[in-house]
């Protein structure tokens, strides 16, 4: 990497929290942090144990892999980040149900963002007179 990259990354993680990690975190991360695992969108995960165990859990994170979202963390890894299980997704077989879908990150703000039907999003909004949003009930 040149010279101007590793100073405009120095720069976003001193100034920036939502560009992966800050310059606070990193330092915490090397300090007390134990790597648990990464994920199949290059987020990597960490524990520390709690100062108080006897009424605090440790304490969990994660890195991402670029702009921080929570939704672009993987259902097995959510359950785990919460407390909901106790073990990892690296140390047991996580598998998906089969009612699930594939993990998809939060769509918001994007092009694939979800837009009803009368959103002044939505492709051909413009076109023709505009359809009301109450129709009153009529009896026959």
């Amino acid at each position: 990497m040149t010279g101007t990259g590793c100073v405009l990354d120095f720069l976003k993680q001193l100034f920036t929290w939502w560009n992966g990690q800050t310059m606070g975190l990193r330092w915490y991360t090397a300090r007390k942090g134990e790597r648990v695992g990464e994920d199949e969108f290059g987020n990597v995960y960490y524990r520390a144990p709690s100062a108080l165990p006897e009424s605090i859990p440790e304490r969990r994170w994660v890195v991402y892999n670029g702009y921080a979202e929570a939704s672009a963390i993987p259902p097995g890894w959510h359950g785990w980040m919460h407390h909901t299980v106790d073990t990892p997704p690296t140390e047991t077989e996580y598998r998906q149900r089969e009612w699930q879908k594939p993990h998809r990150a939060n769509p918001t703000g994007t092009a694939s963002a979800y837009r009803p039907a009368g959103s002044i999003a939505t492709p051909g909004h413009g076109s023709g007179a505009p359809k009301p949003d109450y129709e009153a009930w009529q009896p026959k």
